[in-house]
C-alpha cells in the first residue's frame, strides 16, 4: 500500500478509482492475480503497519461499501480466506476492528463455510481451513465452534495426503511450499495461543521442522528458492524469515544447509553440494495427479550456484493467465533441459493445466570420493514416433559440471538449453567459450557433443518482471548432447 488508494502488486501499480460503480476493487483491465492482492489486505499486517493505519480503517470501510456480499472476484474463496486471516490477525495484533468490520467478518466466515474450494484442493483449500480455524477462535459462539470444527476436519484429513514424509507439499512448488508452510506456522501460532485443540496442533507441529528441511534443499545458497513449477521471488515470504519464525515458536534450527547429496525421495528433487558447487536437479512428477496447476513441463531441468551466486537458472513466471507468454514460460524449452522435435516434455496448456505428463524413472545416485553422479530419465516424449526416453546423467566433480543426455530411439530433433543468470555474459561458439560475470571469468564450457549456440531469452524471477539474459543452446545430431562447465 503506497497511499491511501494506491497500491502495487505483482511489480505493477494501480489505484482505486471511486468513479467506477465497484469503486474499482473490480476493474477488468487489472489482471485477475492483481484484484486478487487488493483483496488479501495483505498490508494489514506488513512492516510498519501501525503508521498507515488510518488508511486502513478507511480501506476497510470502502471495501464493505463496494463488495457486497457474494459479488465480485472479492468474494472468491481464496481471496476470502487471505482477507479473513489479515483482518484477525490485525486485530488480534491490537487493531480495533469497527462494529461494521466485525460484522462484515461473520458473513464473510459464513459465505466461505458453503463455498469451501474441494474441487481444487492444493494450497486453496489448506487457505480455506485456515481461514475457518481463525475465525472459529476469534469468534465465540455455537456457529463459530461449527466453524472451527469444519476446518480441523479438513486439516485432518489434508495434511497426511498435501505433506509429503520428506516434507514438501505435494504440489512441488518451492514457491507454494513456502506459502503452506506460513498457514502452518500460523495455525501453529494460533492453536497454541488459544488452547484451541492439541491433536490438531501436534498434527501440525511434527510437519513444520521437514517442511522447514525441505525448504532449505531446494533453496539456493543466496538464501531464497530454486525455480521450479510456478516459483517467484517476491510472492512468499523468504526462507530465512520463515525459518526466524518457526524458531521464535520453539521449533529450534530446523533448517541448517545440508552438505553432500539431499535426496527428497517422495518429492523427487535432490540437491547435490560439492565445493562451491550447488546443484539442484528435478526429477520429480510435474505434481499430483489430480492437481497440477502449477506445473511447468520442467522433467530433469536443473539450477547451478557457484561460490553463492546464481548460474543456472529455470526462466521464472512473470504472469498467470491464459496468455501466450504464460504458455510459453510453462514450456520445457524455458528450462534447464532438452526438447525433442521442439515439443514439451508435459502437455502444459491453457493457465493452469495439463494433460500428458512425464514420468520420471531410473533414478540412480553415486557419490564417490571426487565425483557425484545422477541419472535419471523420463517418458514424456513416449507419444513421438518410437516412444523416445530421455536419458540424463550429471557429474559434479571439483571444479567441474558435466551434464550428458541421450535419446533412445530412431534420431530425432533434440535440443538442450542451459539459461545463465541476468548479468552473465556468454561467449564463444560452436564446440567451446566461457562465461563471465562483470568483467572477470566464471566458467568455461565445451560442447563435447553437439553443437553449441548462444541465444537470447528472458527471465522472470518475480512477477510483472522480465530481464534480457542468455542461453546456451545445444543441438544433437545423433541423439546424444554433452556440455561440460569448467569452474575451478
Amino acid at each position: 500500500m503506497t497511499g491511501p488508494s494506491a497500491f502495487t502488486f505483482l511489480n505493477e501499480g494501480g489505484l482505486l478509482d471511486p468513479h467506477q460503480a465497484d469503486g474499482g476493487w473490480d476493474d477488468p483491465a487489472r489482471s485477475k492475480l492483481w484484484r486478487y492482492n487488493l483483496h488479501y489486505f495483505d498490508d494489514l499486517n506488513a512492516e510498519h503497519a501501525d503508521a498507515r493505519r488510518d488508511w486502513h480503517l478507511a480501506l476497510i470501510r470502502d471495501w464493505i461499501r463496494h463488495n457486497p456480499p457474494g459479488q465480485g472476484t472479492g468474494w472468491e474463496p481464496f481471496p476470502t480466506s487471505l482477507r479473513i486471516v489479515n483482518w484477525i490477525k490485525a486485530a488480534l495484533g491490537g487493531f480495533a476492528l469497527p462494529a461494521d468490520a466485525l460484522v462484515s467478518l461473520a458473513i464473510q466466515t459464513r459465505w466461505l463455510s458453503r463455498q469451501v474450494e474441494h474441487h481444487l484442493s492444493g494450497n486453496h483449500l489448506l487457505a480455506n481451513a485456515k481461514a475457518l480455524c481463525f475465525a472459529g477462535v476469534f469468534f465465540q459462539s455455537a456457529e463459530a465452534d461449527g466453524w472451527f470444527k469444519q476446518g480441523r476436519q479438513i486439516l485432518q484429513r489434508q495434511l497426511p495426503a498435501q505433506i509429503l514424509p520428506d516434507g514438501g507439499h505435494y504440489e512441488l512448488s518451492p514457491m507454494y511450499h513456502a506459502l503452506v508452510l506460513e498457514d502452518l506456522l500460523d495455525l501453529a501460532n494460533l492453536t497454541r495461543c488459544f488452547g484451541a485443540d492439541d491433536a490438531l496442533r501436534r498434527q501440525i507441529e511434527a510437519r513444520i521442522g521437514p517442511m522447514c528441511a525441505w525448504l532449505k534443499a531446494l533453496g539456493h545458497p543466496d538464501g531464497d528458492i530454486a525455480f521450479f513449477n510456478d516459483a517467484v521471488l517476491g510472492i512468499a515470504p523468504a526462507p530465512t524469515a520463515l525459518n526466524a519464525y518457526a524458531e521464535r515458536l520453539g521449533f529450534g534450527s530446523a533448517a541448517t544447509t545440508p552438505t553432500g547429496v539431499t535426496h527428497l525421495k517422495q518429492s523427487g528433487y535432490l540437491r547435490v553440494a560439492r565445493g562451491s558447487a550447488v546443484l539442484l536437479i528435478d526429477a520429480a512428477k510435474v505434481g499430483p495427479e489430480h492437481q497440477p496447476g502449477h506445473a511447468h513441463a520442467d522433467t530433469l531441468s536443473f539450477e547451478l550456484s557457484l561460490d553463492n551466486k546464481r548460474v543456472l537458472v529455470n526462466s521464472g513466471t512473470s504472469e498467470y493467465g491464459t496468455g501466450p507468454e504464460r504458455l510459453r514460460q510453462r514450456g520445457t524449452a524455458a528450462h534447464n533441459t532438452l526438447t525433442i522435435n521442439g515439443r514439451n516434455s508435459s502437455e502444459v496448456w491453457s493457465g493452469f493445466r495439463v494433460g500428458r505428463r512425464a514420468y520420471p524413472r531410473d533414478l540412480h545416485i553415486v557419490q564417490g570420493e571426487h565425483d557425484t553422479y545422477v541419472t535419471a530419465s523420463h517418458d514424456g516424449y513416449r507419444f513421438l514416433p518410437g516412444s523416445p526416453l530421455h536419458h540424463r546423467r550429471w557429474r559434479l566433480g571439483a571444479g567441474m559440471l558435466t551434464i550428458q543426455d541421450g535419446v533412445s530411439g530412431p534420431l530425432q530433433q533434440t535440443e538442450a538449453r542451459y539459461h545463465f543468470a541476468p548479468g552473465i555474459q556468454l561467449h564463444g561458439h560452436d564446440k567451446c567459450g566461457f562465461a563471465e560475470q562483470d568483467g572477470c571469468l566464471l566458467l568455461r564450457w565445451e560442447a563435447v557433443e553437439g553443437c553449441a549456440r548462444i541465444e537470447q531469452y528472458t527471465h522472470h524471477p518475480r512477477f510483472g518482471v522480465s530481464l534480457p539474459a542468455q542461453c546456451l543452446t545445444l543441438a544433437c545430431a545423433t541423439n546424444r548432447a554433452t556440455l561440460r562447465l569448467i569452474f575451478a
